[in-house]
């Protein structure tokens, strides 16, 4: 499986998939906006990064206007968020085979470039 998890209006998202020219890759992309993530996805996706909170974007606007930044918030709590508001997904989120790449982070881009080289 190739698959990509993005917001096609993110600017970071949109660059990464450029750079890494993942279009002509074979990969399937779901935008998160449009084509909101399952419980099933989130799972999945919780299996291979250990936590939803290793999914959750602290940097999400919304992550502060809600107040959570000052609540504990549990596993349960993130993967609900995560469920109820797109935003709140770290994205890129990019699947290749069994490996998961999470977020924008220059190691996890050059990571992912060396798994798809």
């Amino acid at each position: 499986m190739k698959k990509v998890y993005h917001l096609g209006t993110c600017s970071t998202c949109i660059r990464i998939i450029k750079d890494l020219q993942l279009e002509s890759k074979g990969f399937e992309f779901q935008d998160i906006k449009t084509t909101s993530i399952t419980p099933e996805q989130i799972d999945a996706m919780k299996e291979k990064a250990g936590s939803y909170e290793a999914l959750f974007s602290k940097r999400a606007m919304k992550y502060r206007s809600m107040g959570l930044n000052e609540m504990e918030l549990g596993e349960d709590d993130y993967r609900k968020y995560i469920l109820e508001e797109y935003t709140f997904l770290k994205r890129p989120v990019i699947v290749v085979g069994d490996q998961q790449f999470v977020g924008n982070a220059k190691s996890t881009v050059e990571a992912l470039r060396d798994v798809i080289a």
